[in-house]
């Protein structure tokens, strides 16, 4: 399948940073699980930001009222049906789980892009791995990051504010864009910063850039792209509220699990 293909269009973002973060051979995830959870759950907020079925208002998320077809509609209504509103971080603990990550892959293996493997002990299936079976969709993901990436240093790092869903956490202003991918040489997706012209005078889409602040929080982004700027990939995940509370979340359990042996 080549990047143009209609499976390469239908990722969303959860399943985008879902492929990138796995591995192609044995379906193993490329980054702890904890992180890959974690930053799954960003990449649902992003992704309903994206679409304009979810915002940030001051410091909580919130549905907008709009209902566009998705495949996290059952996160969506969660979101729209909860009793009084969180902020970002608190979405993000409450949509990072294993069931999510299954959702996802299972998603995926439904288009023909990954396939299930069980793993047997006792005669039971213990775990289901998901290695890929058509690496088309991820060669244009990483093709789009990697034209994303070239160029990072010119930019400011910062999302488009004018895309759908765009904001700020915890107060910040809104201004930056709810984008889907990222910067850099060697990549998986396509944005970057709004304000920083790549060459040619093109820029990378919102999509792409929300794709590398999300894979740049989870620990992903310089084990696929090395050379990738980390100056701009820090500005742009912290300018970047779902890819900022992925990084808030994590800290919180990276401290929790430092002071656990003191305990």
């Amino acid at each position: 399948m080549n990047e143009e293909s209609p499976k390469a269009a239908e990722l969303n973002l959860p399943q985008a940073f879902l492929l990138l973060a796995t591995n192609d051979k044995d379906g193993k995830p490329e980054i702890p699980v904890f992180a890959l959870r974690t930053t799954l759950a960003g990449a649902i907020l992003a992704e309903l930001e994206m679409i304009g079925a979810i915002e940030l208002q001051g410091k909580h998320v919130r549905a907008t009222g709009a209902t566009p077809a998705t495949d996290l509609q059952r996160e969506l209504e969660l979101i729209r049906h909860k009793s009084r509103p969180h902020k970002p971080k608190r979405w993000v603990s409450i949509l990072e789980g294993r069931a999510e990550v299954q959702r996802v892959y299972e998603r995926m293996a439904s288009l023909g892009i990954v396939e299930p493997v069980g793993e047997k002990h006792l005669g039971f299936f213990r775990t289901v791995r998901y290695p890929e079976k058509d690496h088309g969709p991820e060669a244009a993901l990483l093709k789009k990051i990697e034209a994303a990436l070239k160029g990072s240093s010119t930019k400011a790092g910062v999302l488009d504010s004018t895309a759908a869903g765009a904001g700020a956490t915890d107060g910040q202003a809104a201004d930056t864009a709810a984008p889907d991918a990222g910067p850099s040489d060697a990549a998986k997706t396509d944005a970057g910063p709004s304000d920083a012209a790549q060459p040619g005078g093109q820029r990378p889409d919102d999509r792409t850039l929300a794709l590398i602040a999300l894979a740049h929080a989870a620990g992903l982004l310089h084990k696929l792209f090395p050379a990738a700027d980390r100056i701009w990939a820090d500005e742009l995940a912290k300018e970047y509220w779902p890819a900022r509370a992925v990084e808030d979340e994590l800290r919180m359990i990276r401290l929790a699990e430092e002071e656990a042996p003191a305990l």
